[in-house]
């Protein structure tokens, strides 16, 4: 026993061989960053040790280290598998172990290094510059939760000073104000609502602007028609529990009506004059069938009816009195303009369709009397140009992934497009919905004109701007540059990741947010999601986390956090885990909605049960409460002493 004992535990020769290859990975490392000096010399004073440290992380990466972490692990040693935030100084201190493991003497200890190359982000130092980081970018932490809270700020909020004075009060420590919406009137009146909710409450919270950038949507479509379906409510059987409400007032004089309706009619003044309560309007629907309208009510307005039958009407419908007061010739009525539907393209597995370079309405498919398709359904986009980068086999998504395809061809005025993936039933697509070109190189400006214009509003008033789709470093430096010129107010630069190509550079573009004093990163995983794949979606916001860490750069984990319990009062199962996964980050955002309040105060209380629970990749081993209900030995079954 004692000699198997002996034999299992690790000899000088087990150590030597994982020494030399941590030693080399070491040497890597200096090297990189020596040859990266000339970036670094560009990079704020604040941020030096941590562009260094992320160099340092880029360079240990590179290998695939998972065989040097089982051999680690197995001697018991760190398998540098939490080293982000201080690289150098976890590999060395490994290196130390391993040598004074394998007998070495203590002047042999010290690795060798080609230059000097001190462990100048030890463990303390790492999660030190993060929480400085942090605080300058988004503000003190609120006690008893780390990660921060930001909430984007519905339109309303212009108006509404309770609705950003209670989100302050449940825990929103930064505002965000999309500049895609609104004005800047509309940003000024939120603004000066959160300084007043400050000054209430005592609290601080930042303002966060995003730009809106180079949004690539789909262009208008032609009306949809002009029909009205009017559709009373019905239990389970089928009857009648609810009649429609319908508002008729006169042609010449339309009047809102004064409460919700599920249909509003202009008929002509002198036939509305004549209705009576408790009469009968007769008509046929735009589908042939016979209907009838009750009325129910008369105002100086106009009067109301009741549907008890599902109506489509049309306008040229023509409306009759079933009796009452009026003459012959006034018996009927003709409804009104009404105004069309919004149209929509209905797309399958298998159908084309034609994007075209213009901004021409475009128009759903035409078909024969067999069904079969005469001219394929087109739509336009709303910048036509980057249609000079696509190729034909690259594919193309559309409406947040919701249907992609294959471009087929490309020719001077459309691109053929072959919708490849939908829901078996088809899908809708309308106008103004995102459109994705993952596997193009697209040659757009992360500024546009109008980002450009809203930014000297946001130099003055916002702490945080935000860069939507930063894909390479030379757009952060346009950023920078514009910036310096306004000279006032420089706001922090948040980079929001939301392409392939901007996960891809975000090394580059980290290295050159990082000359400005402060800077942090978006994960947009909404856009990010279609552009990588939602199968690869976890794997790249880890990743994202990894790097972010290693820079001690704060992430903002968004998009769709909370959305259903945002938008409909109850989340599902699966939000609330994702939700507890955002204490990964130092900021979750939660999107606009009519119980986001409540939405603030449940991410609050997941991201403060989860903080006990873990810190970064970190497990954090607070007590169990399961181990407060130990299995215990039934009296009666307990061994006998005298037994053992």
């Amino acid at each position: 026993m004692e000699h198997s004992v002996t034999s299992s535990c690790p000899g000088s020769e087990d150590y030597e061989p994982v020494l030399k290859e941590l030693a080399t990975l070491r040497t890597e490392m200096v090297i990189e960053a020596d040859r990266s000096r000339s970036l670094l010399d560009l990079v704020h004073p604040s941020y030096q040790e941590s562009a260094r440290n992320l160099l340092h992380y880029l360079a240990l990466r590179h290998h695939d280290l998972r065989p040097l972490q089982l051999r680690l692990a197995a001697l018991g040693l760190s398998s540098l598998g939490r080293a982000e935030s201080h690289v150098m100084a976890t590999v060395d201190a490994v290196l130390e172990v391993l040598h004074r493991l394998a007998g070495h003497s203590p002047e042999e200890s010290s690795p060798a290094q080609p230059s000097p190359e001190p462990a100048v982000i030890n463990f303390a130092t790492g999660e030190r510059l993060l929480v400085e980081h942090t605080e300058t970018l988004l503000g003190p932490a609120t006690p008893g939760r780390w990660v921060r809270i930001m909430v984007t700020m519905p339109g309303e909020a212009a108006d509404d000073y309770a609705l950003v004075h209670d989100l302050l009060q449940q825990g929103m420590e930064c505002m965000r104000i999309n500049c895609a919406h609104d004005d800047s009137t509309a940003w000024l009146r939120m603004i000066e609502h959160l300084r007043r909710a400050e000054k209430a409450l005592g609290r601080s919270c930042r303002v966060v602007m995003d730009l809106a950038g180079p949004k690539l949507r789909t262009g208008p479509l032609e009306p949809g028609p002009a029909v009205v379906r009017i559709r009373p409510r019905r239990d389970v059987f089928g009857r009648v529990t609810e009649p429609a409400r319908v508002w008729l007032s006169s042609t010449t004089n339309p009047q809102p009506s004064p409460s919700p309706a599920d249909a509003c009619l202009t008929v002509p003044e002198t036939w509305l004059s004549l209705l009576d309560p408790g009469e009968k309007v007769t008509l046929t629907d735009a589908r042939g069938s016979k209907r009838t309208l009750t009325i129910v009510d008369i105002t100086d307005e106009g009067c109301w009816a009741e549907a008890k039958q599902t109506t489509y009407l049309i306008p040229g419908t023509v409306l009759r009195h079933e009796r009452g007061r009026s003459e012959a010739k006034h018996r009927e009525a003709v409804v009104g303009d009404l105004p069309a539907i919004e149209n929509f393209l209905t797309l399958y597995p298998g159908d084309q369709l034609i994007v075209t370079r213009n901004q021409e309405p475009g128009r759903p498919a035409t078909h024969d009397s067999a069904g079969q398709v005469l001219t394929p359904a087109q739509i336009g986009c709303t910048i036509p140009d980057v249609f000079h980068d696509v190729h034909a086999g690259q594919s193309i998504w559309f409406d947040d992934g919701k249907m992609g395809g294959i471009i087929e061809k490309v020719e001077s005025t459309r691109v053929l497009v072959r919708i490849t993936q939908t829901r078996m039933n088809g899908a809708k697509l309308r106008a103004d919905k995102g459109i994705n070109l993952p596997e193009s190189n697209l040659s757009l400006n992360a500024l546009t004109d109008q980002d450009l214009a809203d930014l000297a509003f946001v130099a003055r008033h916002a702490d945080v701007v935000e860069m939507s789709f930063a894909n390479r470093a030379t757009d952060v430096e346009m950023l920078q540059q514009h910036l310096k010129q306004l000279d006032g107010r420089q706001p922090a630069i948040v980079l929001k990741i939301e392409t392939r190509r901007g996960f891809e550079n975000l090394p580059d573009m980290l290295l050159t947010a990082m000359r400005s004093p402060c800077c942090g990163v978006m994960i947009a995983r909404g856009d990010l999601a279609v552009e990588c794949g939602f199968e690869r979606l976890a794997e790249v916001q880890e990743e994202i986390l990894w790097i972010c860490e290693a820079a001690h750069v704060p992430v903002i984990w968004a998009t769709q956090v909370l959305e259903t319990l945002a938008k409909e009062g109850m989340p599902s199962r699966a939000e609330i885990t994702d939700a507890a996964m955002g204490h990964r980050a130092e900021c979750v955002m939660l999107n606009k909605g009519p119980h986001v309040i409540h939405a603030v105060q449940t991410l609050d209380d997941i991201l403060r049960r989860m903080q006990s629970h873990q810190t970064k990749k970190r497990a954090m081993l607070r007590e169990l409460r399961l181990t407060t209900h130990t299995p215990t030995v039934e009296p009666d079954t307990a061994p006998d002493p005298a037994d053992t």
